[in-house]
């Protein structure tokens, strides 16, 4: 836990105990509300330390020095030097905490609710510090042509594709995945709290409940949205504005330039057809269907003639079929096929 977080906890848990204390006010709500809606961080802070506050009441009772361990009714806290009835925002809390101290010579009554309110949390196992602390992480790797689903720990699910690899950093307050390589599909888990980020060739790719795929792909990055929306934006210059893909979006970056195509939500999928095993071309150029097959197949298919690159392809295609693909390339164009080794060599016919 950093000292950042430390101190969004003590902060959370004023906000709490002057709530707590009675006599709140419209006007005290209104600076809680602003201080929550400052930073995600603050908002899980003290709604996880207010339900864990009421899982352990009884504490309630050490914090004002009740041994019987009566509750004590609300309103009773009121009686501590620290609580003003001028308080009515973070910076008036926290200098009225400093007071206290300097006239007092110790802490007030507050920093015993305070802390209460911090032990109890711990015990009621929603302290958010041990969350910032306690990070699920995980790796998965595939191999050529094959396909993976991965279950997360969010109930979010990853399906990989062929030769990725994916490392996850999940906790309590943010769900980070990094693409090293490949190509992944995920069905996020809808969390408003902790918004889902794949880190991929130097973007972060951002939701918080949607559907949509990363694929790095030979130095190039390509996004494609199939529900929701997603948030597209570089990690090295945060200066440039986001790039924001609602469904039906296929994005793709290279050398630091993003195209976005706005297509329909069907066409979109039919993009990760990959999912199913298949791959659908549409006028596709010769050189971009063969790295499609490159990917799934050992045995890779080099084009020795460029002036073939060109050719255009359509049809739907198992991927891990290469022979049936490149048997059709010989009958419908003018393409020979030589077996090299690993390797299928297309050339033009003579």
């Amino acid at each position: 836990m950093t000292d950042d977080h430390r101190q969004i906890e003590r902060d959370a848990a004023v906000w709490l105990a002057r709530r707590d204390a009675g006599g709140w006010t419209g006007r005290q709500q209104t600076a809680l509300d602003a201080w929550m809606t400052e930073d995600v961080a603050h908002r899980v802070a003290f709604l996880r330390l207010e339900a864990a506050w009421q899982e352990s009441a009884r504490l309630q009772a050490f914090a004002t020095g009740d041994l019987a361990g009566r509750i004590p009714a609300r309103g009773e806290w009121a009686h501590s030097p620290y609580f003003a009835p001028s308080i009515g925002s973070e910076k008036a809390i926290l200098h009225g905490r400093r007071a206290a101290l300097r006239k007092h010579g110790r802490w007030p009554v507050f920093a015993g609710i305070a802390a209460s309110l911090l032990v109890a949390a711990a015990i009621a196992g929603g302290f958010a510090w041990r969350d910032y602390a306690h990070i699920d992480r995980a790796a998965w790797k595939t191999a050529m042509g094959a396909r993976q689903v991965v279950h997360l720990p969010d109930g979010s699910t990853a399906t990989l594709g062929s030769e990725t690899d994916v490392r996850m950093a999940f906790s309590r307050g943010e769900r980070d995945l990094e693409l090293a390589r490949g190509e992944a599909f995920f069905d996020v888990a809808h969390d408003a709290v902790r918004p889902f980020v794949v880190h991929a060739n130097g973007y972060r790719v951002t939701a918080v409940g949607t559907r949509f795929d990363v694929r790095r792909d030979a130095g190039q990055l390509r996004v494609v949205v199939t529900r929701g929306l997603v948030r597209l934006q570089s990690a090295r210059d945060t200066a440039k504005p986001p790039a924001m893909l609602p469904a039906g979006s296929i994005a793709t970056v290279a050398d630091g330039d993003v195209a976005i195509s706005q297509v329909t939500v069907d066409e979109a999928r039919e993009a990760l057809s990959w999912r199913s095993g298949f791959v659908v071309f549409h006028r596709t150029p010769l050189a971009e269907a063969v790295r499609e097959f490159n990917r799934y197949n050992t045995r890779q298919i080099v084009i020795a003639d460029p002036s073939l690159e060109a050719l255009r392809i359509g049809g739907n295609f198992k991927l891990d079929n290469s022979d049936a693909f490149v048997r059709l390339m010989q009958a419908v164009f003018p393409v020979q096929a030589e077996q090299q080794g690993h390797e299928i060599v297309l050339t033009r016919k003579p």
